[in-house]
């Protein structure tokens, strides 16, 4: 069990007015869902007639037609698993509403019922329907089957997903019934529509559905109208997409005069996990007034090959986007630390510089912040402290970045102190231990708190948060700043963000900068190289482990399957566990660590402080997670 559901949006090749012929194209498309294991898939509005039939829907014959068509797609859903939802008219006494029908295992499900009708420029849907808002039954009878009809109806898949029906206009309302909908338990909700396509139109629609599954914390999946539609006076594009919480995972091509099809695999727990956590959305609950609609259970996705996970989450795959959200992150680490330059009086910012990536983004957003605050580059007081391990690579680096800005550099070797330290306690200096290492760390944090106070300066801390999850830091060593401006940047992000400033540096600084960024992770406390991935796995698994894990409460055995559907043969499958394993005790043993962490910014969803995102005993028990 993977917990995944297979949803699909299809655009049916139709005729305006011939039911028989439009429910043929209708069963193609079902049986293409069904082959793919789709849970469910959605067809437009008023797929079964054609949206466009205008005073035509005031014919009994095609009132008729739709029905007796309907009728064949349901009962041809008869032993199959994929539920269906198609859009049909629907008299009631002499009312005429405009419906979806669900339907599946030969069965009429329910009937949700179009709440806002348009009635404006190129619409005028009041003309033949009427809102649900004047359906007095909680039952109505389609294609020969009586079925619970109206609004607020939540279908409750055994073991999910939850799901509810708006239709077109709904979602331009000013209050959508899928916000109802949702907060009475929705997980997914269908969108039947049939806006005609204008200048820009398409932008705005998407935009709709993006942001509507983000306020809903769930999955928001538009089935559009498509070119058959009649063109007397506007156009249909057959738009489709599907978004789960803020973002589009799938989307077809407009204008396709070939039906088509779109599919994502959406896990509905998700949508628990992350409506669990939020208390706007569980104080607004008990407003919502719903009828649950229990279902059979739903076939879970046979695979995830339209889960469309991204093997880096915290990285967006789009370059322009990309760069959009680097610059803003300099932006919030930069007004983070001003604030905390002008809340002090500080009079120097001191930054301890290694060569490597973290402690350069600290030195660039020091760098940024002097230019925000009008101070001179001088002001910051870079110090590269050497040691048993260190680089001629990263030390040089360092060196230039500091040049490069205006930065003073000091080198401050720690190598005669370390030693004294270690005559003074008794260890031996060629037993490369813990105590060797730490000390090292130690020696610098000391060096740059005293020089700090000194100046009447700012440590400026440099720890990332992937570091910051695994505890991979020494206790009051590097763990230790007066202001961490890094604490919330995973490390797959910040070597995006190095190149993202080389990107728009003079080529000198430009050429250090893209450096910095090839150069493996160390933390240079042993003689030779020493590469951080190498002991504790990649970055990348870490990164991806830590998003799944707190955004969405994933178990470790799926945590190990998503990750091996992410990356695919980008890792092994065994490389994947021994990263897990490893991810999981670091991350819950090292909370002491965490529960002294220093002030710095939120830039992201997810942040580990003490005082706001992550509250966690120190004394966790490891047992559940690392069996």
């Amino acid at each position: 069990m993977n917990g995944f559901h297979r949803l699909a949006a299809a655009v049916p090749v139709l005729r305006v007015g011939d039911p028989e012929y439009n429910v043929e194209r209708m069963l193609e498309l079902y049986a293409r869902a069904c082959d793919e294991g789709a849970a469910i898939v959605v067809f437009p509005e008023l797929a079964v007639t054609g949206y466009s039939c205008g005073d035509m829907f005031e014919q009994q014959a095609l009132l008729d037609a739709a029905d007796g068509a309907l009728a064949r797609f349901i009962s041809a859903t008869a032993g199959r698993r994929t539920i269906a939802i198609a859009g049909a008219p629907l008299r009631v006494g002499s009312r005429l509403f405009n419906a979806a029908a669900v339907f599946g295992g030969g069965r009429l499900l329910g009937l949700p019922l179009k709440e806002f009708l348009p009635n404006y420029r190129e619409f005028y849907e009041k003309r033949q329907f009427r809102s649900v808002r004047e359906f007095t039954g909680r039952t109505a009878v389609l294609a020969g089957q009586e079925a619970p009809a109206g609004a607020g109806l939540v279908f409750d898949c055994e073991g999910g997903p939850r799901f509810g029906v708006e239709i077109c206009e709904d979602l331009w309302a000013v209050v959508p019934p899928s916000s109802q909908l949702a907060i009475g338990g929705a997980q997914v909700v269908f969108n039947l529509t049939a806006g005609n396509e204008l200048v820009a139109k398409a932008d705005f629609r998407r935009d709709l559905v993006v942001n509507q599954s983000a306020r809903l914390s769930g999955a928001y999946v538009l089935a559009g109208a498509g070119v058959h539609e009649s063109t007397a006076d506007v156009v249909f594009s057959g738009h489709a997409m599907i978004a789960f919480n803020g973002r589009l995972v799938a989307e077809n091509a407009r204008f396709d005069r070939q039906s088509s099809i779109v599919f994502a695999d959406v896990k509905p727990a998700w949508t628990d996990s992350l409506r669990a956590y939020w208390t706007s959305f569980n104080d607004a609950a008990s407003a919502a007034t719903v009828t649950r609609v229990p279902l059979p259970a739903a076939p879970e996705s046979p695979d995830l090959r339209h889960a469309r996970l991204a093997p880096r989450p915290f990285v967006p795959s789009d370059a322009a986007v990309r760069s959009e959200r680097c610059h803003e992150i300099f932006s919030i680490q930069t007004a983070g630390l001003a604030k905390r330059i002008e809340h002090t009086g500080a009079k120097r910012l001191v930054v301890g510089v290694s060569g490597g990536l973290d402690s350069t983004l600290a030195l660039l957003v020091c760098a940024k912040t002097c230019e925000l605050l009008g101070l001179p580059p001088p002001f910051i007081c870079a110090v590269t402290m050497p040691g048993f391990g260190t680089s001629r690579r990263t030390r040089g680096n360092a060196a230039k970045l500091a040049a490069k800005l205006g930065a003073e550099l000091r080198t401050i070797p720690i190598g005669p102190a370390v030693l004294r330290h270690f005559k003074d306690i008794g260890h031996d200096p060629a037993r490369h231990d813990v105590v060797y290492e730490n000390a090292q760390a130690r020696e610098r944090t000391q060096i740059l708190m005293n020089l700090a106070n000194a100046e009447g300066g700012l440590l400026v801390g440099t720890g990332d948060l992937s570091e910051i999850a695994l505890g991979w830091s020494t206790f009051n060593g590097d763990h230790m700043s007066m202001y961490n401006v890094n604490g919330s940047v995973p490390k797959t992000l910040i070597r995006y963000l190095v190149e993202y400033h080389a990107s728009v540096s003079e080529p000198d600084l430009a050429a250090v900068l893209r450096d910095v960024a090839r150069t493996p992770v160390s933390p240079e406390l042993l003689p030779g190289a020493q590469h951080t991935e190498s002991l504790i796995g990649r970055y990348e698994l870490h990164d991806f482990f830590l998003y799944y894990f707190m955004k969405f409460g994933e178990t470790p055995e799926d945590l190990a399957l998503l990750a091996e559907q992410a990356f695919g043969d980008e890792a092994r499958p065994e490389e994947i566990r021994d990263a897990l394993a490893i991810f999981l005790r670091r991350f819950i043993g090292q909370q002491f660590k965490r529960n002294a962490a220093p002030d710095g910014p939120k830039v992201g969803t997810l942040a580990l402080s003490p005082r706001g995102d992550w509250r966690c005993p120190s004394d966790l028990s490891p047992a559940v997670w690392c069996r």
